[in-house]
């Protein structure tokens, strides 16, 4: 199979699907692999370090058009939508519920897109978000510490247990991958840390990991409105399901919250947990709404490009080494959580939640696979 990798051109997107060693992997097994000049270098791979793994270096037009699979980090965006049709099989961050121009885009042209969010294991967790989800939730902390400071429109508030002041207060809600990563920097760097979740199980074994500072705490409504009471920053972490319209942080509770506090959106869902979210990027990261600041940047790990390009791409090479092995049918086949993910196939979403969400008609990717 022909695999291709475009360089990314969502605004200060750094990674890269494929690193040299990946790449070395697809054609060991004699699949030929184009990449896209100057794609790696803003994750720390040059164009040579690709050739000598094997692959061709060739302009966006060239790697689009003569590639079978896309191999990608990011959605797709307006200027690329010309190189979908149906001999094509997209493998990327899609967030379709998100884009309706993009999954409008997807179905008039008939490519097969596979979502790396949506694709699950055989615990019904999600692997291609988790080693995301940890930089994410690390990343959100690190960004609370460089705009918590007065010179980059904080409240002058050092994220750390000095002696003779108080140790200021960080909320995290969720404690799946990301809560954690937020949780571990957190808590190293002396701050008290309260942790919401609904999960007893995943709490207690995650208090095995961490120290004293961090409380553990159901996430009902009368600890989250202590929390916000409490709290300097609020990071949310959890992933809210795409149907739902209310929320867990409302624009009346920001009115609980002290001045000058901060929320850090890691999961960055419009109208999703927190109401009052907005995606951001990296050249404009931060608003204010009813006086609290709001960090909601859509690609943190992008941030750490060369360290999440390198986690990603182990993450998803299993996947793709197995479409590019035996075929986008056979893997569909073969693989129930690879095609959990499948987004689109022959002009049809097959993905309920975001049929849910944006009212398109929808075909479960079982029946699909029944077809082949």
């Amino acid at each position: 199979m022909i695999i291709g990798v475009p360089k990314e051109i969502k605004n200060h997107e750094y990674r890269v699907a494929a690193t040299p060693t990946t790449v070395q992997e697809f054609t060991r097994k004699k699949h030929t692999v184009i990449v896209e000049h100057d794609a790696g270098l803003g994750s720390g791979f040059l164009d040579a370090d690709y050739i000598a793994a094997g692959a061709k270096i060739a302009d966006v037009e060239k790697t689009w058009k003569n590639s079978e699979l896309i191999y990608k980090v990011k959605e797709i965006f307006p200027q690329e939508y010309q190189y979908l049709n149906k001999d094509k099989i997209i493998f990327t961050y899609i967030h379709s519920n998100a884009h309706r121009d993009q999954t409008e885009a997807l179905l008039k042209s008939n490519v097969t897109s596979i979502a790396y969010e949506d694709v699950i294991d055989e615990d019904g967790k999600f692997p291609l978000l988790r080693p995301m989800s940890e930089l994410a939730g690390k990343g959100g902390f690190l960004a609370a510490l460089h705009f918590s400071q007065a010179v980059n429109g904080g409240k002058g508030l050092m994220l750390n247990n000095v002696c003779g002041s108080w140790a200021p207060t960080i909320t995290i809600i969720g404690i799946g991958c990301s809560g954690l990563g937020a949780a571990e920097l957190a808590s190293a760097f002396g701050n008290k840390v309260n942790i919401l979740d609904i999960n007893f199980k995943a709490m207690e074994d995650a208090k095995k990991h961490l120290p004293s500072n961090v409380n553990f705490l159901y996430s009902n409504r009368r600890n989250l409105e202590m929390c916000l009471k409490e709290c300097d920053v609020l990071i949310n972490c959890i992933l809210w399901p795409k149907t739902r319209k209310d929320h867990l942080v409302c624009r009346e509770d920001l009115k609980r919250m002290k001045a000058g506090s901060m929320i850090i959106d890691v999961a960055c869902d419009e109208g999703g947990a927190i109401e009052t979210c907005q995606s951001t990027n990296f050249a404009n990261p931060i608003y204010f709404e009813e006086g609290i600041m709001h960090y909601c940047v859509d690609n943190i790990p992008s941030a750490f490009a060369h360290t999440a390009s390198t986690t990603l791409a182990q993450a998803t090479l299993p996947y793709a080494l197995e479409i590019a092995n035996h075929g986008l049918t056979q893997a569909l086949k073969d693989n129930k959580g690879l095609r959990r993910g499948l987004t689109s196939y022959g002009g049809k979403l097959t993905l309920k939640e975001t049929a849910m969400k944006l009212g398109f008609d929808y075909i479960p990717p079982d029946e699909i696979v029944k077809s082949f």
